[in-house]
């Protein structure tokens, strides 16, 4: 979600704040801002609502500390007067974050005469901090006074005038801190700057830093200094770079293949090694995840079901949190989020600990606060994802689950298909997915569409319905096919299109009960199967051909079309399929 950059050092701030901002631009907002401390020690602040491109003239600010943000509205309606940077006094900051107590605590700076100047709560925090400046004298420690007093989740990063320094805080919100040579940085992510040479860490719950030119200063809760060890951020690399594409979107589906045989090559390895193990003696699967990750989720239960017979359980995190689960003995938790930040996964990752149970994390980012809170770590390799629906580390998850899957049946005792020829397979999907271009006149109109199948097909159709949803705007569902006739027939006519599974022999015949059903009602229908012969049914409009897998793995290659399909209909709608209105890449809050 909300963006965090900051920079101190030789070099002027604002190129390398709005270099940052542009970076974070994936994350998805709505406004965004920089303030900078000149050479006199005032604070120069430019704030936009839109793009970052809206800030291009703050790019001549003269200055060599700063801070920016992108924001993502959560208190306060998009807007400039509610863009980040937020100042007070001699104060100035940038919040990721939620503060739950911001109402109480801004009626008691209210009764003492302050003003406010946005609807946001996080302005409240710039003046509690301003306030105990005066009484310390030293930043940090009126920081921590702030953050004494807040509940809810924040990663600050703040300033004040007259001092080349910034001081940064976490709570339940990720922020990485970084050194070059005679710079330092702060930021979301470490996309924002990449560089040889230079070494980031990511601030635990309770932590503070310290940025100046010398460096980089992590303390604890009670601001004791604490040696931290940094890694080395990676250069900036291609995966920043549209390309020959003309969108994000369509390069990470061209991705698939790769980022599949890496995550299926990677876990392989794991399953064989430390997580053997753990594999053998798990009697329960349960996995949480949100969106995207939750589908993949499914997808694992029916595989782990069907192969090995572990009973699974798949949990929407947000609900998990808040239900009182039952987590028996021997049972192991994954948890699945690309960017290992999603508030609610984690929140449920450790709820499912507090509890007894062994967690597996599964996510994209090595030093995500999931990777940490786990007993055991799978990354996928899927490389960074820029556009905000997920496609390629959809698909690196599902190879990493069903590598997974293939070691916990063979822990059994019992046979699995094998996983062969993965990136060969998304290829031809991608392939034939491309025809569904043409289908794309017969959803732009539509007033909703659905998407059937069954088993394994239908948590393919959930990720395709939520794909079409995320870029092109149109309402729809993903659907069970044999639940059709139990109340969502009476919303079927022609003009909701219906995309149809068809990936397993067993089950062909009755989905295809609810194709002759929904033609039945003149519902313009389309197929996606590797089977020749139903693609020509009378019924079916139009069809993408798949080549042949496993009908448990198939939706590693039956999402593919849907993904294409989403893409290419939001294209001929006019939408910006790489930033979606209202939707976050990362959604760091509740």
């Amino acid at each position: 979600m909300c963006g965090i950059v900051g920079y101190v050092g030789a070099r002027h701030a604002a190129p390398v704040l709005l270099d940052g901002l542009s970076r974070l631009e994936y994350r998805g907002y709505d406004s965004a801002g920089i303030a900078v401390v000149g050479a006199e020690g005032r604070f120069s602040l430019v704030r936009r609502k839109g793009r970052v491109a809206a800030l291009e003239s703050a790019r001549a600010l003269a200055g060599n500390c700063g801070i920016g943000h992108t924001r993502w509205a959560t208190h306060g309606a998009p807007s400039e007067r509610n863009a980040h940077p937020h100042r007070y006094q001699n104060v100035c900051l940038v919040h990721n974050g939620i503060l739950e107590n911001a109402a109480s605590l801004k009626e008691a700076c209210l009764a003492r005469g302050e003003r406010f100047s946005s609807d946001t709560d996080s302005e409240v925090a710039v003046h509690l901090i301003a306030r105990f400046l005066q009484e310390e004298g030293e930043l940090l420690r009126a920081v921590a006074r702030a953050t004494a007093l807040l509940s809810g989740s924040y990663a600050f990063a703040v300033l004040c005038e007259g001092r080349e320094e910034i001081v940064c805080a976490r709570r339940r919100s990720p922020l990485l801190v970084a050194a070059g040579e005679g710079e330092a940085f702060a930021a979301s992510d470490a996309a924002a700057f990449p560089g040889a040479g230079r070494r980031a860490y990511a601030l635990e719950d309770g932590e503070f830093a310290r940025l100046t030119r010398a460096g980089v200063e992590v303390f604890d809760a009670h601001l004791q200094r604490a040696e931290r060890a940094f890694f080395p951020l990676p250069e900036e690399g291609a995966s920043s770079q549209k390309g020959a594409f003309r969108h994000f979107m369509r390069k990470e589906i061209a991705e698939v293949p790769m980022a599949a045989q890496r995550s299926l090559s990677a876990a392989r390895k794991m399953a064989n090694s430390q997580l053997c193990e753990v594999l053998c003696q798990t009697k329960y699967l349960h996995i949480v995840a949100c969106g995207t990750a939750y589908h993949s989720g499914l997808c694992m239960k029916v595989a782990a079901e069907s192969l090995a017979r572990v009973p699974t359980e798949v949990f929407l995190a947000s609900e998990y949190r808040y239900a009182d689960p039952i987590v028996p003995a021997g049972g192991l938790t994954i948890a699945v989020s690309q960017s290992g930040e999603t508030a609610d996964t984690l929140a449920a990752a450790e709820l499912a600990k507090e509890r007894g149970s062994t967690l597996l994390a599964l996510t994209n980012v090595e030093h995500s606060s999931l990777s940490r809170l786990a007993d055991v770590c799978l990354f996928t390799r899927a490389g960074q994802e820029i556009a905000v629906a997920a496609t390629k580390s959809f698909s690196a998850q599902l190879a990493a689950l069903y590598a997974l899957v293939v070691r916990l049946a063979e822990a059994r005792g019992r046979g699995a298909p094998r996983l062969r020829n993965v990136a060969a397979l998304c290829r031809a999907a991608i392939g034939a997915g491309e025809g569904t271009r043409a289908w794309a006149p017969s959803f732009t109109g539509a007033r909703s569409v659905f998407f059937l199948g069954r088993g394994a097909d239908r948590c393919a159709a959930l990720e395709g319905s939520l794909k079409l949803k995320e870029v092109s705007y149109l309402p729809g569902e993903g659907y069970a096919a044999g639940e059709l006739k139990h109340g969502t027939l009476a919303l079927v006519d022609e003009g909701t299109p219906v995309v149809a599974l068809v990936c397993d022999r067993a089950l062909a015949d009755k989905t295809m009960n609810a194709v002759h059903e929904v033609y039945a009602r003149g519902a313009p229908v389309f197929l996606v199967t590797p089977f020749a012969e139903l693609a020509r049914a009378k019924e079916v409009r139009g069809s993408v051909l798949l080549p042949a897998c496993a009908p448990v793995f198939s939706p590693l290659v039956s999402v593919i079309p849907l993904q294409l399909l989403a893409y290419h209909v939001a294209v001929a709608m006019g939408r910006d399929p790489d930033k979606p209105r209202n939707l976050a890449k990362s959604v760091t809050v509740e």
